[in-house]
């Protein structure tokens, strides 16, 4: 038998309150932990920059092993060569921000991770979603979308609010800034 649970005029299961996101908060405030928010935008912009250097090489490496197996198979494996620049750059983001770091390489060498809104990691699927909306936000709404950040406290691109995810400093340099702060 499940516990039920009031949640507002009706009864709910707690299983069913677990996927009812509209009662859970935002985990991040930047009023009162400023220490998340630091810095971010600036350190964002260059592990971006990184990122796109990581999945250029790997775009490349996968051009070079199709154009090979493209001999092989007769040229076959050459149809799939407009595609690997969108698949290394889906499955780059989905796979790293997936990882525990719950950040890409780049993120994770500037201290950064990105997070839900409610403060969960993310997961592969959110990752992949996030990477699609980033890059058809920036393609028809040009890149001046990325302006937004500058206009909100948790500093959240255009993407980062259609897709529910906040970039964060790391807990480690939190830490730090927090200690820096109170000396």
């Amino acid at each position: 038998m499940t516990n039920q649970v009031k949640s507002g005029s009706e009864h709910a299961t707690e299983r069913d309150l677990v996927t009812d996101f509209s009662n859970r908060p935002h985990a991040y405030d930047p009023n009162t932990q400023a220490e998340y928010f630091d810095g971010v935008l600036g350190r964002r912009t260059i592990a971006f920059i990184f990122d796109v250097v990581i999945v250029l090489f790997l775009t490349l490496a996968a051009y070079v092993f199709l154009a090979v197996a493209g001999v092989f198979t007769l040229g076959l494996a050459w149809l799939l060569l407009g595609i690997a620049f969108p698949a290394m750059a889906l499955g780059y983001s989905a796979y790293t921000m997936s990882r525990p770091a719950s950040a890409t390489i780049g993120m994770r060498l500037f201290d950064l991770q990105i997070r839900t809104w409610y403060g969960d990691p993310m997961n592969g699927l959110l990752g992949a979603f996030h990477t699609l909306v980033y890059y058809f936000s920036v393609t028809i709404l040009t890149p001046f979308i990325l302006l937004v950040p500058y206009f909100n406290g948790r500093k959240r691109c255009l993407h980062d609010y259609l897709t529910g995810t906040v970039v964060i400093n790391s807990e480690m340099r939190a830490d730090i800034i927090r200690e820096a702060y109170r000396g």
